[in-house]
């Protein structure tokens, strides 16, 4: 995927919105901050520990990536928790 093709796709998304389907199957939209929880120990933060999400990215592979406290996590380190 090029630049250009990354920047088509991210034009319909916002920075600070993620989008999901929750357990009874509805598309939820989580706004930011919203709280995850950690599944391992990953840069500064320990396992279970729960942290606020303070912005939402994607990388040239498409892999959602978290902004917590001005570090970017892979979204598959985290739970993210009930509202």
């Amino acid at each position: 995927m090029n630049k250009q093709q990354l920047a088509d796709i991210l034009r319909y998304s916002h920075p600070r919105e993620l989008f999901i389907v929750d357990w009874k199957n509805r598309l939820v939209v989580l706004k930011c901050p919203f709280k995850v929880m950690a599944k391992v120990s990953v840069g500064r933060i320990n396992k279970s520990e729960i942290v606020e999400v303070d912005e939402i990215k994607v990388t040239m592979r498409l892999i959602t990536v978290y902004v917590i406290e001005g570090q970017a996590y892979f979204f598959y380190h985290f739970d993210i928790l009930n509202k």
